[in-house]
């Protein structure tokens, strides 16, 4: 870690929560902005496709309860 990143570190540790918290919507704000554009294109297509194979009886909803069931079934093995 370089000088200036631990310097940057105790000073935010030195923080109070709100501003910790703020700081880190920022950074996450300017992570998020780098996203590839497409990609939330992607999603929305992907979206549609699947909630289109559920309205014409394609595919079958499974309940999110019954999916973790499943889920932790498996991993309990």
């Amino acid at each position: 870690m370089t000088k200036n990143l631990k310097e940057l570190k105790r000073e935010i540790e030195a923080l109070d929560t709100p501003e910790k918290s703020e700081i880190l919507r920022q950074l996450i704000a300017d992570l998020d902005a780098d996203e590839d554009e497409n990609v939330a294109e992607a999603w929305l297509h992907e979206a549609q496709r699947r909630c289109k194979e559920i309205d014409d009886g394609v595919v079958e909803a499974v309940p999110a309860e019954e999916v973790f069931d499943r889920v932790y079934a498996r991993l309990s093995k």
